[in-house]
This record gives structure tokens, C-alpha cells and sequence, in this order.
């Protein structure tokens, strides 16, 4: 709707961005042909709908902020989602005399006649993103679950030759990953058990049972995973890796698949590893204006280390990823060595370890610093050898990005002095270490609050210190939840949002880390000095409304 010179003026008259990371930005999206704007939210100089909002104002529309209001199923289905994608348009709401669309090009008179046709009212035209247009199309498959469930109850019913069980496994394997796809599932779990075989999303951190299926038709969903992950389908007593790719209408979605041998069958399960999942600027991920000027700050430096840490399924790969975005041009070079490549970035050199070829990370990380990195992210530090070539790589002047799996940002730094990196290494590389959690939040669409009630505040004080954490008499506590809709499968929570705790490395810091001290201490000195802990800022969200209290408690208690 407006070119990128008209955008980078009122970007800069607005004082929104500076000027250097706008020109930066600009020269980018021109040599890799992308979208200015589409680089702009993905280098986390502006959020998606900050943008949103700025582009309206200029153009004249109102802007309408597509994930926070709740859309009619009738309303939406006033036009076919195949126009509603050509067209870039999406119903909302709708009165008796107007119908109210949101248009990536409002300016586009065709789809506005159109729609006043179809729908024998004026339109009142609103302006959304492209990016937020498209995550609304998802909409139209609301009702997936009750097609799902028709089209297994349709194949099953005529299952009565291993021909026709063949067909019904392709058609039902192929429904359960576009489903969960658009469930947002980052894991698909398919366990057979006596009598029958479950199928289980991952969504949010949380396992759903979706649907039963008959046991009979186990042999054949196996050999499908198998056939398309190029295993074995002879192989029944030993477990299998492998990974296939599923088209979909929106992207080809890269699925990773494990097969174990369990007491009633094969268990297979499939992790979703989707390109949109990973479009996330810094603010989107939960961290505060703080933080992210402290992230900035950091990953500013020509060399050292920036640690991310926490348990399995923190996401500490996708917070990597969003820093990688950031620091990503073409003057740079960047190498990662993942296990997996969850998600490829153009313009970055990504090795995928491989033990068979004994292309670990410590053998990986010893090429890729011959190969005149500038950035280098190491997957995960596992060993000693690992993280004596990550050391001495920041301190030879690159810039190191990894993970580590420890409980909090301050036990990161023991954590390599346990592997016998020496202490003023320690003390000299690492920048700053992020320790994080994901919390589910809760759902916009059915969110509400209520004053505590004292028998809640008894059952808290169990569990924290209201007054030290909440800092709040007790009349004035207000808890924050989700009733519950379709929106959120009835579960009150919709998406998951980090908390964070970031350890900037300091003078008195580092005097304890050559001092051998115990995490305990780091941690102490790092709160005198301001660091915010992962459960303040847990406490301070759920106060926001962002998720619920006992999530919190539920996450960073486990």
C-alpha cells in the first residue's frame, strides 16, 4: 500500500526506528527482494502491529488488530476462504446496514465492490497486515476437528480390504498434520494401546487426546510414517529416526519423526517444525523494552558470548533464532551447527550434526571456526570439548551464540566451570546469560478478571510469599483467567509467552566467578544489581493478564 521510501519518511518523522537500522533494513529487503516491512518486524526494530497501526494512520483507515477480537463463523464465511486469500480480505463483523473488512490494500476498490455485492451492505474498510491476514485464515478450519473425526468415521466404515485400509491410513495421517499444524501442535504423539490407538497434540506445552482410532488400523498409520520418513518397514523391534515434509496450502511444513517399539505396538511420534512458528521479533517472544535493550546491547559486541538456558521445550532455539534474525546481513558471516536445523534462514550457513558421519558439535565447531565466521551459534554446549572451542572462539573475536541446560541464568556460569573452562575465561567472554520459561497465556477471546477471594489468597500463601511477590494488600488482588471458548478448545489458554531473567556480567560478577563461588551468590549480586527473576517477571504477567498465577507457579515450581 505504500512504497518503502514514503514508509522508511514516516518511520523516520515518527522518531520510530533509528535511522541506521532503517537504511540497513531497506538495503536488505532491496537485494534479497523481500518486503521492507516484512524485514522490519522479522530484525524486531518495530512489532507487527505497531507497524499495522502507523501505516493506517498515515493511509487514513482505522486499523484493526485481527488477534485480539473474536469473529463471527457466519460473518467470516460471507466470502470462500480461497477469495479471502487471493484478495487479502477477512470479513469481521457485521450490523444491519455494514459489513466491516479487514484489507492488506484498502485502497483496492475491485474487492470493495465486490464485497458490497455479495453482501448488499456498505463496507467499512479497516486496514491489517498482510502477516496478520494470513494467520486469520485459519479460521475457516475452526471446524477441522469435526471433519476429522467425520472422515475417519467415513473410511472406517468401509474398511474391509488392506487396499482400502492403505488409502484410509494416507487420508488420516494427512488430515493429522494439517490439523495439527493448524492447532499450532509443535508435537504429534500416535500410541497404540489394547484395545485401540490414541492420537495426542502437544499444544502449548500441554498433551490433548484428540481422537481414537480403531487398533486395526495401527499397522497401516505406521507404515505410511515409516514410508514417507524413508524407514524401515520391516524394522518392529528397534527404534527409528527420520524426518519427512508435508505440503500444505501455506508452506512446506518439515516434520521430524521418531518410532519406538512399546508393549502393544509402535509408538510413533512427530515433532511439527514450522516456518511460522518461528516469526517471532523479541517483544513477541514476552521479553520487556528492558530486556530487549539489554539483548541489543549485547549482541552489539564484535565478540564474546550470549548463553540462552533452560529444560527441554523452554525455547531457547527460538530465541536464538530471533538474535539471529537481527543480526543477519550480507556483510556478515554466520555459521550455525544445530541438532536439528529446525528452521532454515537464508543467508545463513546451517549444519545439521550427524553422528554417523562424525559431524558433531565439538568436530562441526572446530571447521566451521576455519571457515572465517563472524557469528557463530553452537546448537546446545553438552561436553568440555564443546565449550573450550566455544570460549576460545569469543575470545579470538567472534560473536558466540549457545544454549546450555541449566535451572536459572546464574547456574550458567558454574555450569562451565564444571566443564573446566578456567575462570577468567568465563569471566572474559560471556556477555550475558538468559535464563527462560514458557508459559501459557491466557486466551483474549474469553479472558476476564476477578477480585481474589480470601480463601484463594489462603491457598497462595501455600505456595508464595503474596506480599513480597505480589506487593499488594490483599483487598486489592485481582486474578485474570480464561472462561474458556471455542477460540481455545475450551481450555482457557491460547499460545505461550516466555519469562525471563537476564544476567548482565558485571565487575562484582565476575570477581565471584574467579572467586569459584556458588550459584546462589552470582544470583544474589545479580538481584542487587537488578536483575529481575523468572518468577517476578511470571508474577508481574499473570498481574498483566497476560497468563494466570497458578500457570506460573505450575511452570517455574516444576
Amino acid at each position: 500500500m505504500l512504497s518503502n521510501s514514503h514508509l522508511k519518511s514516516i518511520l523516520l518523522d515518527a522518531d520510530l526506528v533509528a535511522e541506521s537500522d532503517i537504511l540497513e533494513a531497506l538495503e536488505y529487503a532491496e537485494l534479497e527482494k523481500r518486503q521492507f516491512t516484512e524485514v522490519l518486524v522479522e530484525r524486531d526494530l518495530i512489532s507487527d502491529k505497531h507497524l499495522g497501526q502507523v501505516i493506517a494512520e498515515d493511509a487514513g483507515y482505522n486499523f484493526v488488530d485481527l488477534e485480539s477480537i473474536t469473529v463471527p463463523e457466519e460473518t467470516l464465511r460471507l466470502i470462500p476462504e480461497d477469495m479471502a486469500r487471493n484478495m487479502q480480505v477477512i470479513t469481521f463483523n457485521q450490523d444491519e446496514k455494514t459489513l466491516y473488512a479487514a484489507m492488506a490494500n484498502p485502497q483496492d476498490l475491485a474487492t470493495i465492490h465486490l464485497l458490497e455485492k455479495k453482501s448488499g451492505k456498505t463496507v467499512q474498510v479497516y486496514y491489517s497486515s498482510e502477516r496478520a491476514i494470513k494467520e486469520a485464515i485459519g479460521l475457516y478450519k475452526r471446524g477441522l476437528k469435526e471433519e476429522f473425526a467425520s472422515i475417519i468415521e467415513e473410511e472406517v466404515g468401509k474398511v474391509d480390504a488392506k487396499k482400502t485400509a492403505n488409502l484410509s491410513a494416507i487420508r488420516i495421517l494427512d488430515k493429522i498434520l494439517q490439523y495439527g499444524y493448524l492447532q499450532k501442535a509443535s508435537d504429534v504423539h500416535i500410541e497404540p494401546t489394547a484395545e485401540q490407538v490414541i492420537v495426542r497434540f502437544r499444544i502449548d506445552g500441554v498433551l490433548h487426546d484428540m481422537v481414537s482410532l480403531p487398533k486395526y488400523l495401527h499397522p497401516q498409520l505406521i507404515t505410511r510414517i515409516k514410508i514417507l520418513a524413508k524407514l524401515r518397514t520391516d524394522e518392529h523391534r528397534a527404534a527409528q529416526d527420520g524426518k519427512l515434509v508435508q505440503k500444505l496450502e501455506d508452506e512446506n511444513l518439515d516434520v521430524r519423526v521418531s518410532v519406538l517399539p512399546v508393549s502393544e505396538g509402535e509408538k510413533a511420534v512427530m515433532r511439527l517444525l514450522s516456518s511460522r512458528s518461528r516469526q517471532f521479533a523479541l517483544e513477541n517472544l514476552g521479553f520487556g523494552h528492558r530486556d530487549i535493550e539489554t539483548m541489543r546491547k549485547a549482541i552489539r559486541q564484535p565478540h564474546g558470548m550470549i548463553l540462552v538456558t533452560g529444560p527441554t521445550g523452554s525455547g531457547k532455539t527460538t530465541t536464538l533464532y530471533a538474535i539471529l534474525k537481527i543480526l543477519n546481513r550480507r556483510e556478515v558471516n554466520i555459521s550455525t551447527i544445530e541438532d536439528p536445523v529446525e528452521y532454515a534462514i537464508k543467508g545463513i550457513n546451517q549444519i545439521q550434526v550427524n553422528n554417523a558421519t562424525n559431524l558433531t558439535f565439538s568436530s562441526g565447531l572446530r571447521s566451521i571456526v576455519r571457515q572465517d565466521p563472524d557469528i557463530i551459534m553452537i546448537g546446545e554446549i553438552r561436553d568440555e570439548e564443546t565449550s573450550s572451542i566455544a570460549v576460545n572462539s569469543a575470545m579470538t573475536g567472534h560473536l558466540v551464540l549457545s544454549t546450555l541446560h541449566t535451572n536459572d541464568a546464574a547456574t550458567t556460569l558454574p555450569r562451565l566451570l564444571d566443564m573446566d573452562v578456567e575462570p577468567f575465561l568465563v569471566a572474559s567472554t560471556v556477555q550475558i546469560a538468559v535464563g527462560q520459561r514458557l508459559v501459557r497465556k491466557i486466551c483474549t477471546q474469553c479472558l476476564m478478571s476477578e477480585m481474589a477471594t480470601e480463601d484463594q489468597l489462603t491457598e497462595l500463601e501455600k505456595v508464595i510469599d503474596v506480599k513480597k511477590y505480589l506487593n499488594k494488600d490483599h483487598s486489592k488482588i485481582r486474578f485474570y483467567r480464561g472462561r474458556g471458548c471455542d477460540h481455545c478448545n475450551h481450555t482457557g489458554y491460547s499460545g505461550r509467552i516466555g519469562v525471563y531473567e537476564i544476567l548482565e556480567m558485571s565487575r562484582s560478577i565476575r570477581k565471584l566467578i574467579m572467586d569459584r563461588s556458588d550459584a546462589d551468590a552470582i544470583k544474589e549480586q545479580a538481584i542487587k544489581e537488578g536483575m529481575t527473576t523468572m518468577f517476578q517477571e511470571g508474577l508481574r504477567k499473570a498481574q498483566l493478564g497476560q497468563t494466570t498465577i497458578e500457570e506460573v507457579i505450575r511452570v517455574l515450581s516444576e
